[in-house]
Parts: C-alpha cells; sequence; structure tokens
C-alpha cells in the first residue's frame, strides 16, 4: 500500500528511515529515469512509499507526527 508520494528519491529514504524506525518494512518505487537524472517534473521524480497492508495505519499515523527541535530528545548540555 502507498502510505506516502514524496517529489525525489532523498526525501523519501528520509521517509523510509523513519517508518523503518518505527518496525514498519518499507520498499520504494519510482521510475528509474527520475532517480538517474534527479528529475522532479511532471511525475518522474515522484517516489512512492510502500508498506504492508497491516502496517499503513500505523505508517500514516507515524508520517502525520511532526516534530519541532523543542520536542527531540536529546539534551542540549550533553557533550559540552
Amino acid at each position: 500500500e502507498v502510505a506516502a508520494t514524496e517529489t525525489g528519491w532523498r526525501k523519501a529514504d528520509i521517509v523510509k528511515g523513519k517508518l523503518e524506525a518505527e518496525g514498519i518494512p518499507v520498499e520504494l518505487k519510482y521510475e528509474a529515469l527520475g532517480k538517474v537524472y534527479g528529475l522532479t517534473v511532471d511525475g518522474l521524480g515522484a517516489v512512492d512509499v510502500l508498506v504492508p497492508s497491516e502496517s499503513l495505519e500505523k505508517a500514516r499515523e507515524v508520517l502525520s507526527q511532526s516534530y519541532g527541535e523543542e520536542e527531540l530528545p536529546w539534551d542540549e548540555t550533553e557533550g559540552s
């Protein structure tokens, strides 16, 4: 099932990593020409982020979350 469609394979790789970090298997589907030439015109750069049907709801939930910098779980004093 298509959990998301991104413009460009780099953005899709980020989404893939986010989902895999949550234990959701991911496969990317894109036009080969778009990846080779880095095209984002007329849908050539569109990348579908595919997940198993049973993971679709969880994937959409994960992708609907956005994080502001202040919400990230690191300690700013760490390593100082």
